[in-house]
């Protein structure tokens, strides 16, 4: 065991920090962050950490890359107020999509985030639903992934599945769909989405397995604008589909997202709380359920702190 847990949270999701160490049973750690008018940040740590097992929570979330850099100051911070052990909490991890090199003269930026963490200071690294899971191998340290699926399972179980098809997005997103239909016992179908540049939108062209008559669950990792969910809806629908229903981790909801998912004709849209929403957003995305991730990581900090397996929190 390591010396003294304590938890703290940068500024990107307060709301869910406070859950997190509410489960735990712990305030925050107290700490101060100031702006200047050069967009410069400060960060200054008000209590002691010397010896102690530190935890920092900061999500991915606009502005991006100003939370990004936030994170590794407090990073720093805690290495140079001698903590004894420091991982960064990412509920959703910073720049996931860039997890590839398919353009010349690009970089993964994904890999150069993971590096950037550990310079700063992370120890170890939590995080939830990587994009792609090949991100973990990026980081020199160790780093766990919990997965959204036993909040969303426990929520889906209280519904009639008796005729439920769960739908993956692509044939990439298949394996990750297919165990969630698998744990709640439903057939899998899959749409073949082709997607031919980089602005977000793909095509919805084909569909493998039979909706028809039946009420689908679309399972992913994330909704970014809502394009791929309003053209896998639009095709079940074309297919016979009766009720539609969306399951995902991450609420990106970037760009248009709210405009295009009002008009997706979706039954229920779930999601979990790693990303912070506006009023706005909240106000205005028709039939949304958010489901708070703060006990999985709340947990999940608990155990690393005394040296349990988080293999269990994956069970359902």
């Amino acid at each position: 065991m390591q010396g003294e847990l304590k938890v703290f949270s940068g500024s990107s999701h307060s709301e869910l920090a406070h859950g997190i160490a509410s489960y735990i049973g712990m305030p925050l750690g107290k700490t101060r962050i100031t702006r200047f008018s050069n967009e410069n940040i400060k960060v200054k740590i008000d209590e002691n950490v010397r010896g102690a097992d530190v935890f920092v929570i900061q999500t991915s979330c606009p502005p991006v890359s100003d939370n990004l850099v936030e994170m590794l100051i407090m990073l720093d911070a805690m290495k140079y107020s001698s903590a004894s052990r420091i991982t960064a909490v990412l509920p959703y991890f910073p720049y996931a999509r860039s997890d590839k090199k398919d353009e010349s003269r690009i970089s993964i930026t994904a890999r150069l985030v993971a590096d950037l963490l550990q310079t700063a200071g992370a120890d170890r690294v939590l995080t939830m639903t990587l994009h792609a899971p090949q991100i973990l191998g990026f980081f020199r340290n160790p780093a766990d992934q919990l997965m959204a699926h036993p909040i969303l399972i426990q929520y889906f179980r209280q519904k009639d599945l008796s005729n439920t098809v769960v739908v993956a997005t692509d044939a990439g997103s298949a394996k990750f769909a297919g165990f969630f239909a698998k744990r709640i016992g439903t057939p899998l179908a899959i749409i073949d989405k082709r997607r031919m540049d980089d602005t977000e939108s793909a095509q919805s062209v084909a569909l493998i397995g039979d909706v028809n008559g039946r009420d689908v669950i679309i399972y992913d990792d994330e909704i970014a604008t809502g394009g791929s969910i309003r053209e896998a809806a639009r095709i079940l629908r074309d297919f016979g589909a009766r009720e539609v229903r969306v399951g995902v981790t991450h609420g990106v909801f970037s760009g248009n997202a709210l405009e295009t998912l009002n008009d997706a004709d979706l039954n229920e849209l779930v999601i979990t709380d790693t990303i912070p929403l506006p009023e706005s957003k909240l106000t205005s995305i028709k039939n949304l359920k958010i489901l708070t991730a703060a006990p999985l990581f709340g947990e999940a900090i608990r155990r690393i702190h005394e040296g349990k397996s988080l293999s269990e929190l994956m069970e359902v």
